[in-house]
């Protein structure tokens, strides 16, 4: 594997904390090389720890909602009080093959909280059973479907932001561009972005960075691509390739989060470049001494609080134009 970081000696006690625990908790589950169905139920099992707890909203519901390939599950957030809400559609992270709505449920339940609109989590079909590009395909058609219900989903149609953590980011960014090449989202308030994959097939954080800890050794990244790729070739498409696509127009203002000793870290800091340089309004932020996955440990860690509650913060100050 080369030379590598010693990251246990770099993360804050904090991130330590919580990684003995999770250690605790999982026992060496979810790896990859498990059975698909071993893994997604150590996943949950974990998780189910880190979703105990945290802000409650006014109501939160799961709905089935039509799309190309049939009905997809997506379990909808809403705050107290009456009339139409901003959306912000989350979609989950998990290398494409694990996690839901409910290994997500806090994060998502806190989003709600913190900027006050509706949240709608994405319930996509997991991979390898879908292939890319079918879980955009998935997410543009819930977005198109409640922007066409607004009323009877209780929001403002041309209010929409996106939010997702890991894999998630990456599939918020394709949704979001997806949508607006064709032309059937025209503006986008928000992109809330959680230490994304972004397209790099190379870079010194993939080479330094991670392990057993987060799950995300080079070998381990290579295991979810293949996942989610049919044709490998895909890893080059502008849905994915994030990197690689038009930056000149359209794109949303942009809240990027990377985690200091993520082997995903340096997409993060190319996509902060991009942005920098296409004069996108945008805020990074680069967290040290945490790892990747951070997002899931506010009972234990101030920095989730802190990039949640700035996210919130940076939503709220980008209304959208209109």
């Amino acid at each position: 594997m080369g030379h590598k970081y010693n990251v246990p000696a770099l993360w804050t006690e904090q991130m330590g904390q919580v990684v003995a625990k999770q250690d605790e908790l999982a026992a060496g589950a979810y790896v990859t090389g498990q059975s698909l169905d071993d893994m997604r139920a150590a996943y949950r099992k974990e998780r189910a720890f880190w979703n105990e707890g945290g802000p409650e909203v006014f109501s939160s519901e799961d709905v089935m909602v039509p799309t190309r390939y049939g009905q997809v599950r997506v379990r909808h957030y809403r705050p107290s009080g009456e009339g139409q809400r901003p959306l912000i559609v989350y979609v989950h992270g998990g290398g494409w093959v694990i996690g839901d709505v409910d290994t997500h449920d806090r994060i998502t339940r806190t989003l709600c909280h913190l900027t006050g609109a509706a949240v709608v989590s994405v319930d996509y079909t997991l991979a390898p059973e879908a292939r890319f590009p079918r879980q955009i395909h998935e997410c543009c058609d819930v977005v198109a479907h409640i922007r066409e219900n607004a009323s009877q989903w209780g929001i403002d149609p041309e209010d929409v932001s996106f939010a997702g953590d890991s894999a998630g980011a990456n599939m918020s960014m394709g949704t979001m561009l997806m949508m607006r090449d064709e032309g059937s989202l025209t503006s986008v308030r928000a992109m809330l972005l959680y230490y994304g994959v972004y397209g790099l097939k190379d870079s010194s954080s993939m080479r330094l960075l991670g392990g057993a800890w987060d799950g995300l050794t080079e070998a381990d990244y290579q295991y979810y691509l293949d996942q989610y790729f049919a044709d490998p070739a895909d890893v080059s498409d502008r849905y994915f390739n994030i990197l690689g696509s038009d930056f000149s127009q359209g794109i949303p203002p942009c809240y990027v989060v990377s985690a200091g000793l993520d082997p995903l870290r340096d997409d993060s800091r190319t996509l902060a470049d991009i942005l920098n340089l296409c004069s996108v309004p945008h805020l990074y932020n680069e967290v040290e001494g945490v790892i990747h996955g951070f997002l899931h440990h506010s009972k234990m860690l101030d920095d989730t609080m802190d990039v949640l509650s700035e996210g919130a913060h940076f939503f709220t100050e980008h209304p959208i134009h209109r």
